[in-house]
């Protein structure tokens, strides 16, 4: 047994006492209820179950939680698709996935919304050009897997955040 302490979306969870072998999918979903990350592959290689880890030095990234245990999570600040609203209201990167209807079964939707924020979070501090934003964009949600074919609507999705804003996310093109 671990006994685990972390910060999701902002809410301190701990001490809890978890099984050394927990995923953390599994934690997320039975232990505090939070369905929104799922279990998709098992192998960690499609990314439906991708969560956001802050580090302490403001930089973020996504991980997957179907093969990594609870216990591996001790002491880290994460987030999941449920953090994404405001006070009931969508984030621009929600909003924009519905807009364009990007998911069909909405299975590994919440991957791709975890990357596209990490995404955006790590163009506000380092704008790129315009003329790299496609590039930018494939390479990031590159990994996660869409059954469904989704993929060319979370890439408009993401894509029409950044230009909605392009003050905030691009720079002058070379």
């Amino acid at each position: 047994m671990t006994t685990l302490n972390l910060t999701i979306n902002g809410q301190k969870h701990g001490p809890i006492e978890v099984r050394d072998d927990l995923s953390m999918n599994d934690f997320l979903r039975e232990m505090l209820g939070m369905t929104g990350t799922k279990f998709g592959c098992g192998a960690a290689q499609c990314l439906s179950c991708a969560v956001i880890i802050d580090n302490p030095d403001g930089t973020s990234y996504t991980t997957p939680t179907c093969v990594v245990p609870a216990a591996n999570f001790d002491g880290k600040a994460i987030r999941t698709v449920e953090g994404h609203a405001r006070d009931g209201e969508l984030s621009a990167l929600q909003r924009a996935f519905i807009d364009h209807f990007a998911f069909q079964c909405g299975y590994c939707t919440a991957g791709f919304l975890n990357e596209g924020q990490v995404l955006l979070e790590r163009l506000a501090k380092t704008p790129v050009a315009r003329d790299e934003l496609e590039s930018v964009i494939a390479d990031a949600l590159d990994g996660h897997l869409c059954r469904c074919t989704g993929y060319i609507k979370y890439h408009q999705a993401v894509r029409d955040v950044i230009l909605a804003d392009s003050k905030r996310y691009l720079t002058a093109s070379k």
